[in-house]
């Protein structure tokens, strides 16, 4: 069975740590403005979020090829989580700089520092620091259904990313779509999002299974 790309899904839990989340009831009228806007206020204003996720991964010739489910946390500064709960379970955490991938049906985890060894993907963008229009063109899509999109196109040419799509329904974050240099397609769909919302500490600490082989770039 395929599994997730790893450094896909840290590239779009980091451009999320810059706050992309729902916002609406924090900000009067917030789905009537255009999508660039919504974005621009996002950054600003979430600490926490938790959302149940779908993610599909397609392929070159446009064709499904794997549909996963589970949880997703944020806890900005640098802290998230994605439990995988079908069709296998699989973990990535993020936390002190630091992201662990832990793959249950092999009994294997995967440590890596969060900086420039994870290439060009929006890694630097973890701090907070860095603005995301110095690293992104950001243009609105329009409406596709009920959903409103905002496309990021970087601005390094090496990055590994073609593209990003964020869509938001009635001022909430609702589904992602990432396009990498390798031919595949990732979109993952959002719902029960919860912004603001303490969470156990503990979600982000992670803790190597007993009988699992580490790999690391220390």
């Amino acid at each position: 069975m395929k599994k997730i790309n790893v450094l896909t899904m840290i590239g779009l839990c980091l451009l999320l740590m810059i706050g992309f989340c729902e916002a609406k009831a924090q900000v009067k009228n917030l789905e009537k403005m255009e999508p660039v806007s919504q974005l621009k206020i996002f950054l600003n204003i979430s600490k926490s979020l938790s959302a149940d996720f779908k993610q599909v991964l397609i392929n070159e010739a446009g064709n499904p090829t794997q549909t996963s489910y589970g949880v997703f946390y944020l806890q900005r500064p640098g802290k998230f989580r994605w439990d995988y709960k079908k069709p296998f379970l699989q973990e990535i955490v993020s936390n002190s700089g630091k992201v662990w991938f832990y793959d249950t049906d092999l009994e294997q985890v995967t440590a890596k520092k969060v900086d420039e060894s994870l290439g060009s993907t929006p890694a630097l963008l973890l701090s907070g620091d860095v603005s995301l229009e110095d690293n992104y063109t950001m243009e609105g899509q329009g409406v596709d259904g009920d959903m409103q999109w905002v496309k990021l196109l970087p601005k390094n040419q090496d990055s590994s990313f073609k593209y990003v799509l964020i869509g938001l329904t009635k001022g909430a974050l609702a589904g992602m779509e990432l396009s990498d240099n390798f031919g595949q397609l990732t979109r993952i769909y959002f719902s029960n999002v919860i912004v603001n919302a303490p969470l156990k500490q503990t979600l982000f600490e992670f803790k190597t299974p007993k009988g699992a082989d580490i790999f690391t770039d220390d």
